[in-house]
């Protein structure tokens, strides 16, 4: 991307968030028709309050001839029907109405609708009206984003909400995904939010053991998109806290479809098919091989002239003629183009089943679906098979019982992507030199782990079956005192798969090698709760709630290991020579007790408390209970006597919080326990082992929870007849206590041991606007804005800790997490093409002290940018997706600058220094000296902000007239594409990491396909 590209992009988000503030209306009026049989005139006003409506459209009935209403809310018609007349009256935020005009002159009142106020939104352990909310909590729509061709719903979320972050660290279907609220909170421990699908406890860890190159597989794929109505994203501790240790992280709670109590039954179908494909802006780009033979051949002359102990000279050359025993020169090699053998048009298939409606007692949903997906490059594909059910049920006027679950299957061809040469599909066709044939002169594919040989020989398979649901009830038991009691489960087999036969290089190896494991997660969890509400002369309302929760989790792995085939027919693990197995269990527990109580005066003041105490068996017995309580206040101005009649104001509300929330994840499940392990044998005299028994871990009774303590301010403002509507939020989390282990002195008979050390901060803000920018009869166009930032610091951390190969990550006090610990290369000389470092001796050499941390992962702000218009019968949408500031080493850039002679290498490389006077970032080719031995050179970190357009959406709704014929209530075709366009000046995509572990973010690309571009064409259907 040019330089000034980035500035344009800041301009145009400047100049719509400013537009977005400035809601259009149309004053000009329709001329009369040539025939004029009638004349009259009247204005539109507000039935409560009498105002005139100012842009309210009148439209005779039957024909296009409308008008819309001036400043004063007059309007006048010339037509060429006579009286009487009937006319539409619409604007919005009111009822629309249809009036039979009589006389010359009328007024017509419209009723207001319900206020975007009045809107539900899902809390813990209950709903409210926006109105009512006191906490930092974004409801997204699940119909505006689940068309989004990935594997898990999460994927869909980027750039939807403001201070949730999400990264799609590559473009394997059904791979994890980074998500994080309002930064990261943690270091050992997870910084993912809760997930809470219909009151179920999600369980949102990979169950993958397998090997697949640092990547890990996504639990949150078992569930369908199309199943979903609504998300709220909750943020600030007040709406966090009534979930104690689960909400440090925020909480995702995601509410199906139900159907509605004596509704007639309705039907949706919707498909969709499409391809996904290589976005080639983003693929590597490699050298030719005539271009790679002669830069293999400058490295391996000017290592020599540095260093004439290595013998090598222009005379012995890799590349030079046949006949002098060369592999001839650069200019005869011929170049294979591995990667465009292994990219494909993927296919993209989904077809999904709703049926919903209800009796006078009962509602139910039903639902079905199947989703098909190829990756974009050979092998990997992934498909989910799911059926939903939800069902509620009146007993009587007091009592309500219901269900809901969802049992999936969920399939994945997979392949090592990421990390490590073995087997790894992407890396090999990258890797790869482009001189080297891919076959003999007989046609056989040539070494062990070519290209070609691991697209026919993979063989990696996963299969996931999952149950998630509940069963509960509830009873009325005093007027508003109401109590419910539930039981849910979420249920995980994970059957994972591998053979490797004798063509690939573990095969080889082990002449033949066959894996099996499989996990068994189980969660249960029983919560009653009894809540009142109370309303007294109409100006006091009380809420309260109390509740307990008991849950358990149990974790069973099972692996064996077959290596020695007869032949590659045979695989499985009973026909292996040598047989090896093992097997795992854990289990934790948590009981909690929770409350909260809340106090409206008048609609203008509000007041809610949360406590909740949480007892998990993963911490000592000195410290077992954890106490999280929550806070908040919030005002609405608007009920004031002196904003009343402040028309274009509708409403506005300040609010605050503070609280405190917990977190275990990321530790063991017995970390506070001193444990010994079995298998320990020892020698026996005779010469057989016999059994025995071995300290595994040290204990720590005083081990307890990590807290965050958050506190927030915010104010949310409706303007213009709820045209235009703006959301801001500051806040302000501080984590404690963090669960880290820490080194003791090997005399103990323990190198660590799990401890309360170190501290983390977290400060940013949040701003939302949407907007109705233009709205009449025909054409509708609306915006949402969102921009996020965060400032992330380790406060305290006794011992600095580095993360992955070569520690190119650093955890320091003082400094963010998931900052870069590098040396500085400030230029390459001029005259002698070496590079330059800050902090290097006179001699050239670099001492470690002049290592340093540069930059971090984590983006300066980050957001999203929505519109949608429709005209008429149609419709358009675009998404952008957007983050700066943020910075990954590129990890490709490392491995293929290096060293020309052994492999791929860039076509940046091409811009070496070659002559004196030559100006450029990449140093003269040696393997001598600094310029390519520094792996922590900071020459490979790189700006990853971006601008991506993640959805461009067109579709078109059938007329109902024609519609009606056949009994159908809608239909609409549409076509989507996603990541159509990316701006960026990252080589690659920007998003890409090479690991999946959270603490080693910002180490882009290595071994890890880009995000593809996809086009779908879809259906909608509704009886």
């Amino acid at each position: 991307m040019k330089k000034n590209q980035k500035y344009l992009i800041f301009q145009v988000l400047f100049v719509l968030t400013v537009h977005l503030g400035q809601p259009t209306y149309s004053h000009a009026q329709s001329k009369s028709t040539p025939i004029v049989n009638a004349a009259f005139e009247g204005k539109v006003v507000d039935q409560v309050n009498g105002n005139p409506i100012v842009g309210a459209t009148v439209k005779l009935q039957g024909v296009t001839h409308s008008v819309q209403t001036d400043s004063h809310g007059n309007f006048q018609f010339i037509t060429g029907q006579k009286l009487p007349a009937t006319v539409i009256v619409s604007f919005l935020g009111y009822q629309s109405q249809t009036v039979e005009i009589t006389s010359p002159k009328s007024i017509i009142k419209l009723l207001p609708t319900a206020s975007n106020l009045d809107e539900v939104v899902v809390i813990g352990y209950g709903t409210t009206k926006k109105q009512d909310v006191v906490g930092a909590i974004t409801k997204i729509n699940a119909g505006e984003v689940n068309k989004i061709p990935v594997a898990s719903f999460d994927a869909q979320l980027q750039g939807k909400a403001a201070g949730l972050q999400v990264v799609a660290n590559s473009g394997v279907p059904g791979e994890g995904i980074f998500v994080r609220v309002r930064g990261t909170t943690s270091i050992n421990s997870s910084s993912d939010p809760l997930y809470i699908i219909d009151g179920v406890f999600l369980n949102n860890t990979s169950l993958q053991n397998a090997n697949l190159g640092g990547r890990t597989t996504s639990p949150l794929a078992d569930i369908n998109p199309a199943d979903i109505e609504s998300i709220e994203v909750l943020k600030d501790a007040s709406a966090t806290a009534i979930y104690g240790s689960r909400g440090a992280n925020g909480v995702v709670i995601v509410t199906t479809k139900q159907g509605s109590y004596g509704a007639k039954t309705k039907i949706d179908f919707n498909l969709s098919n499409g391809f996904v494909q290589a976005d080639k802006s983003t693929l590597p780009h490699l050298a030719s091989g005539p271009e790679t033979a002669a830069l293999a051949n400058e490295w391996w002359i000017n290592s020599g002239i540095d260093k004439p102990s290595l013998n090598q000279n222009f005379s012995n050359r890799p590349f030079r003629p046949v006949n002098e025993g060369g592999r001839g020169l650069p200019e005869e090699q011929q170049t294979y183009d591995r990667l465009d053998f292994i990219l494909r048009n993927g296919r993209v298939q989904d077809y999904s089943l709703g049926i919903q409606g209800g009796g006078n007692k009962s509602r139910y949903y039903i639902g079905t679906g199947y989703t098909d997906q190829e990756a974009f490059f050979k092998v990997i594909d992934f498909s989910r098979a799911n059926f939903k059910f939800n069902f509620d049920q009146q007993l009587n006027e007091r009592i309500k019982i219901g269900i809901t679950s969802n049992i999936a299957r969920t399939k994945r061809n997979q392949a090592r992507t990421g990390d490590g040469p073995q087997v790894s599909l992407w890396n090999s066709a990258v890797s790869s030199a482009t001189y080297t044939a891919t076959h003999d002169q007989e046609g056989v594919a040539t070494g062990s782990d070519n290209t070609y040989v691991l697209v026919d020989n993979y063989d990696v398979n996963t299969l996931s079956l999952r149950y998630i649901g509940s069963v509960f009830a509830e009873a009325d038991i005093l007027p508003g005192l109401k109590f419910r009691s539930s039981f849910s489960a979420d249920y995980n087999k994970y059957d994972e798969n591998q053979y490797w036969n004798t063509n690939t290089s573990i095969g080889k190896a082990n002449n033949g090698q066959a894996t099996s494991g499989i996990s068994e997660n189980t969660t249960w969890i029983n919560e009653q709760t009894l809540n009142y509400q109370k309303q007294f002369n109409s100006v006091h309302k009380i809420t309260a709630l109390v509740g307990n929760t008991l849950q358990h989790n149990t974790l069973n792995y099972l692996y064996a290991e077959g290596n020695g085939f007869a032949n590659n027919s045979y695989k499985l693990i009973s026909s292996a020579s040598t047989r090896t197995s093992s097997q795992d269990w854990t289990a934790y527990s948590i009981a909690s007790f929770f409350g909260r109580a809340g106090y409206q005066y008048s609609d203008k003041y509000f007041a809610e408390a949360t406590l909740r105490a949480d007892a998990s068996s993963k911490f000592g017995k000195n410290n077992r209970w954890g106490y999280f309580p929550a806070f908040a206040l919030a005002w609405r101005l608007k009920q004031e006597d002196f904003l009343k009649d402040v028309n274009w104001l509708n409403d506005l509300k300040i609010r605050t919080s503070y609280g405190i929330t917990g977190n275990q994840s990321g530790i063991s499940n017995f970390a506070s326990r001193g444990l010994w392990s079995g298998g320990s044998s020892y020698a026996d005299v005779i010469g057989s082992p016999l059994p025995g028994i071995g300290p595994q871990q040290l204990g720590n009774d005083d081990l307890k929870w990590e807290t965050t303590a958050q506190y927030n301010v915010g104010f949310d403002a409706e303007l213009f007849k709820n045209r235009l509507s703006i959301t801001l939020d500051v806040y302000d989390k501080y984590t404690s206590n963090i669960l880290l282990q820490q080194p003791i002195k090997t005399s103990s008979g323990f190198s660590q041991y799990w401890a309360n050390v170190g501290e983390v901060s977290n400060k940013g803000y949040e701003l939302t606007i949407n907007s109705v920018n233009i709205q009449n009869q025909n054409f509708t166009w609306k915006s949402s804005f969102n921009i996020s930032g965060n400032k992330n610091k380790i406060e305290k951390l006794p011992t600095q800790i580095t993360q992955y190969t070569r520690d190119w990550v650093i955890l320091k006090e003082g400094q963010s997490l998931n900052s870069f610990w590098l040396y500085e290369q400030l230029a390459v000389d001029p005259k002698t093409g070496n590079a330059i470092f800050d902090g290097q001796l006179e001699d050239g050499t670099v001492p470690v002290s002049a290592r340093k941390i540069m930059h971090n992962a984590y983006p300066k702000f980050y957001g999203g940018l929505n519109n949608s218009f429709s005209y008429k019968s149609f419709d358009l949408s675009a998404a952008l997706s957007y983050q700066f500031g943020n910075y990954t080493l590129n990890l490709e850039r490392y491995f293929r600058e290096r060293n020309p002679t052994s492999g791929g290498v860039f076509e940046n490389v091409l811009n070496r220094w070659q002559n004196d006077g030559d100006i450029t970032d990449v140093p003269r080719l040696t393997s001598i000296g600094n310029n390519y031995t520094i792996d922590q050179n900071s020459r490979y970190l790189e700006d990853a902000s971006f601008v991506r357009l993640k959805q461009l959406s067109i579709g078109y709704t059938l007329p109902k007239s024609f519609l009606s014929k056949a009994r159908i209530s809608n239909a609409r075709i549409y076509f989507l594409g996603s990541n159509l366009f990316l701006w960026t000046k990252y080589t690659g995509d920007p998003e890409s990491n090479v690991t999946s572990n959270p603490n080693a973010q910002g180490l882009g690309s290595f071994g890890t396909p880009p995000q593809p571009r996809s086009f779908q064409l879809g259906f909608n259907l509704t009886l």
